[in-house]
């Protein structure tokens, strides 16, 4: 799995979120993650948005699209920001039994 981002929205990212593209990342390797598909921005591309926890301890939503074969994935991050509390809560009830 390759990721991609447009740096100059990345920096922008983490001036109004907080959160760096690389933490984001971090996301897509945990197991628990929950996968949405973002209609509402899907317009030109299909969006997905994936809520999980970073390396950092952080639950996040991640929004990505995705580029490249199966052969040569590519996971182009569009945004990302720290879960509110009631999202937070759906993942951990998700998480535990």
């Amino acid at each position: 799995m390759i990721f991609e981002w447009d740096e100059n929205k990345a920096e922008t990212n983490f001036i109004k979120h907080k959160v760096t593209f690389e933490e984001a990342q971090t996301v897509f390797y945990d197991e628990n993650a929950l996968l949405l598909a973002d209609e509402k921005h899907s317009d030109e591309e299909d969006r997905f948005i994936l809520m999980g926890m970073s390396s950092m301890m952080n639950t996040l939503l991640v929004c990505f699209c995705e580029r490249g074969s199966e052969e040569n994935e590519i996971i182009r991050i569009i945004s990302s920001r720290k879960a509110n509390k009631k999202e937070t809560e759906q993942y951990w009830k998700r998480r535990l039994p």
